[in-house]
């Protein structure tokens, strides 16, 4: 497996993730940046984008899926609550392939992704781990987390959230990587994100 992190358009440089498996398969945990900047990785990799990830609906997130979708045929996967066809939520319902498993267990080749829901960004927000990697949306940020001031937004859920991936049987050296700015660890959320602890008032 080889991962590579590419920034979305300006002004929010989403974070966004390629990964490419040992069977040549591409799988994007997100998709916010130019299509032509991921397909040129995916060709410098002879690799082909088989599954998209959406770790929520938010157009930040989302704007290169038509784009890829068309241009490779790939799997889109996405909570569809969240594909509402808004400005703030712009995919619709055909645009999605799959829901995620009813078991949390996507397999792809030789990887396994394990999806916990965690709503309080948006409904159908999720974190997504794979191995020693936990791919954290716009739920979990370092040292914060994400907005709930927008609709479908709960700060009641997100504290739920936060405290479902406090729990979560991972270890503290898992790699936190979030949807926007800087890269953590679950431990260093654990021990120093004010948000992941029981007290937080909403």
């Amino acid at each position: 497996m080889k991962i590579q992190h590419i920034h979305g358009l300006p002004p929010l440089y989403t974070n966004t993730f390629l990964i490419t498996t040992d069977a040549g398969h591409g799988i994007l945990i997100d998709a916010a940046a130019a299509p032509e900047t991921y397909l040129a990785a995916l060709k410098a990799e002879n690799a082909a984008l088989t599954h998209i990830l959406l770790t929520h609906g938010h157009y930040d997130h989302v704007g290169a899926v038509a784009a890829l979708k068309q241009a490779t045929g790939c799997t889109v996967y996405m909570d569809p609550v969240d594909a509402v066809g808004t400005q703030l939520l712009p995919l619709k319902p055909e645009q999605i392939n799959e829901k995620w498993p009813a078991g949390k267990e996507l397999v792809i080749d030789d990887l396994m992704f394990k999806i916990y829901h965690t709503p309080g960004h948006t409904q159908g927000s999720v974190c997504i781990s794979c191995g020693n990697l936990l791919f954290s949306g716009d739920t979990l940020f370092a040292g914060s987390c994400g907005r709930t001031d927008m609709p479908g937004g709960s700060m009641r859920q997100m504290q739920e959230s936060l405290s479902l991936l406090a729990n979560l049987p991972l270890g503290d050296d898992t790699q936190v990587l979030p949807g926007h700015e800087d890269f953590s660890t679950l431990g260093q959320e654990r021990r120093a994100n004010p948000y992941m602890t029981d007290g937080w008032a909403y």
